[in-house]
Parts: C-alpha cells; structure tokens; sequence
C-alpha cells in the first residue's frame, strides 16, 4: 500500500537520484532529507517499494534506484507545477527575437540551446508533409551557379532550399524552368513530387539547356521537403551520461536516434504515455526517457519539441522548458503565418 510515508521517501529517492546517479539508501535518505523516521523503518518502506515494482536494487550497492513504474508514478503524480528559470527564459526567448531567423532555424536554435542547458539530447518533429501539396515555386537567382527556392503549400507553409551548381545555369533556365513546373505540380501532394519529376523530364530536357542540373537539384529538393522533418541536436551528449557508459546501450540509442520512423511513431507506440498538467507527454523505451510537448501550426498540423536522455532527467525543469518553447514557436507561427521545422 502507497501509504504517505512511503509516498515521501520515495519522492526523495527518486529527488536524489535524478541530481546523483547514484543509488540512494536509508543514510542519505536520513542526513540530507531529514526524514523523521528510523532508519529501520526507511528500510522497510523501501522494501515494500520494491516489491510493489517502485524501486529496484541494483547489483553494486546496498541502495534502490526508481525502476520506469517508479518513474511512471512519480511522473503522473508527484510532479509539482513545472515552470522556467528566468535566465532560461531570457535564453530560449533570445533565440525567437533574432530578426534573421526563419521558422526552421529558430527551433533548431531553441534544440541546440535545450540541449546546452539540459546536457541531453533534444530534438524537433516539424508538421507531415505528407498531408500536404504543392501550391507554387518561387526561384530566386543569386548567381549563375547558385540559387534560392521557395516552397508554398496549400496549408501556407513554406520550404526554402538552396541550390548551388557544378556548372553555370542560364537565368533563362531557371525561369523557363519554374514555369514548367508550377504549371503541372500544382496542388500535387508532397510525398509524389520526385514521381511526378521524372514525367516532366523530357519536357524540360526539350526547352531547357542545363536541364539536368536543374533537374537533379529538385528532385533533392522535394525529396528533403517530405522526408526531413526531424531534427536532433546534442547526440554526444548521451556520451557523457553514466547510464550509456555500456557501449552497447549506446549503440541501441544512436541507432533509435537515427530511425526517424521511431519518433513518428511514438504517439501509437506500444509504451504507457504519461501526461503531465503541463499538456507534456513522457515514454519510456527501455532505458530512455522521452519527453514531448507539442506546438500547434493550425487546426489541422502540429510539430513536436523533444528532450531524448535516461530515465534519471530532471523532468520538472524539461516539462516547463519544452512547455515554454512550444508557446514561442506557435507565437512566430501566427506572426509569419506559416513555416515549416
């Protein structure tokens, strides 16, 4: 039975572990939490804990750790009201105010900044392309070897990519090139654009002299716009967490980070979520703790903020950081009136 004694030494165990790492006994428990009870006691509570699934032993030391049930709990239940450091704050807020910043480099900024300040990997899943199409391009030369295009999809959002050439491309390529396409991949989904490509071909090979530059710089175009929609910053920082020391937990992490499908599929996935108040959502894979909170693009789209480390994370400080980012970047959503992660 969850008695509220053991309630609160639970809580202070999984408190020190989260700051420690290491295992916590009816000692520590004692001196630093000024627990007011026989050290006796504390070792019978945790016993209990134990056997209830809360805590586990482990082989190197006499004290407990908080198994995923344990952290599950504690998550659901003992979270207080997650909320921002305000130099925190002032950090995450700087990076939305820089005045040259697009959608996309804002949020990877906020990933590389909450990666900084939680020394944890994080990342961002930015709104499926596949449910959208293709409304216009927009070809901006630069110069005769480098280009910028522009994107538009029917929900209003926009990719931007650059192109840079091996060889000179006439302006009168481009142009001819530009109208070609927005004529026949209008209000084409996404995902068929490479396919849709491949049609045009020997249109464009008819009326344009470096057809195949500009043709190959498309295709790579359209295919990143409905693939590269996640985005991780801070992946050697697991390497100096001590639960991936074993090489082999870190070789299963760096595999999972690079499976994109993964993070799309965590909303279906088989693993118990956990919804804090804050509207975060936490699952564990394995020995992996993975803390999402979502952004909203329109009533039809939303993207996600991730922190990805182990089960031992100050989930307090992450809830209310990702809680704090996701409102930023709905805020630049409605001041530009679209973009894409």
């Amino acid at each position: 039975m969850l008695t509220p004694r053991r309630i609160e030494i639970f809580k202070a165990i999984v408190d020190e572990y989260i700051k420690t790492a290491d295992p916590v006994g009816s000692k520590t428990l004692q001196t630093k939490y000024k627990l007011p009870y026989s050290s006796a006691t504390i070792r019978n509570d945790m016993q209990v804990l134990e056997e209830m699934g809360y805590l586990e032993k482990t082989h190197t030391s006499s004290g407990r750790i908080p198994s995923t049930q344990g952290y599950k709990f504690y998550c659901e239940n003992l979270l207080k009201n997650a909320s921002v450091d305000k130099k925190m704050e002032v950090a995450i807020r700087n990076a939305f105010e820089v005045s040259n910043l697009n959608i996309s480099e804002a949020v990877e900024h906020s990933c590389r900044i909450l990666s900084e300040m939680t020394n944890m990997t994080t990342g961002a899943i930015g709104p499926d392309s596949s449910a959208q199409r293709l409304k216009h391009l927009k070809l901006f030369p630069i110069d005769e070897r480098n280009a910028v295009v522009v994107m538009i999809t029917d929900t209003g959002h926009t990719e931007t990519k650059s192109f840079r050439f091996e060889e000179d491309v006439p302006f009168k390529d481009l142009e001819t090139c530009t109208d070609i396409l927005n004529k026949h991949l209008n209000n084409v989904p996404i995902t068929e654009l490479p396919e849709k490509m491949e049609e045009l071909k020997p249109e464009l090979a008819s009326v344009v002299q470096r057809h195949d530059l500009l043709f190959t710089a498309f295709v790579q175009a359209f295919v990143r716009f409905a693939s590269e929609n996640v985005y991780f910053s801070g992946k050697d920082r697991m390497l100096y967490q001590p639960e991936f020391e074993d090489i082999n937990k870190l070789k299963e992490l760096m595999m999972m980070l690079d499976d994109s499908t993964v993070w799309r599929r965590l909303g279906s996935s088989e693993h118990a979520v956990v919804t804090t108040t804050k509207g975060a959502e936490l699952t564990w894979v394995n020995d992996v703790a993975i803390v999402r909170s979502t952004f909203r693009v329109n009533d039809g789209e939303s993207g996600q903020l991730m922190v990805v480390g182990p089960s031992r994370m100050n989930y307090e400080q992450i809830v209310g950081m990702l809680d704090y980012v996701a409102q930023m970047i709905e805020k630049m959503y409605r001041k530009t009136g679209g973009g894409r992660t």
